[in-house]
């Protein structure tokens, strides 16, 4: 019984945090495509709610699209320091 105490006063705040988290991503992705729908209509052209159902499909379909690009490497470079310079970048951002 107690390690069912423990296990929930630890899992509790870890749930909430990546829940807060996804909800974030999905908040940002979907203001994403409001700018740019309003881009589309500044602009006169068709902007993401053309294609599917009002464009819904269009935040996900860019994430996929970011995580299924294909890393490319200079040969000559350092491997560790080419990988690790944007999280230093992003972490250096967040922290300030």
């Amino acid at each position: 019984m107690d390690y069912m105490i423990l296990l929930i006063v630890i899992l509790t705040p870890f749930i909430s945090i990546i829940l807060s988290y996804l909800l974030a991503l999905i908040a940002i992705a979907f203001y994403t495509l409001i700018e740019r729908k309003f881009l589309g209509y500044f602009q006169l052209r068709k902007g993401p709610n053309k294609p599917r159902v009002l464009g819904i499909p269009q935040p996900f379909a860019d994430a996929i699209k970011l995580f299924v690009k294909e890393q490319a490497k200079p040969t000559i470079s350092n491997s560790i320091l080419f990988l690790a310079a944007p999280t230093l970048r992003l972490i250096l951002a967040i922290i300030i």
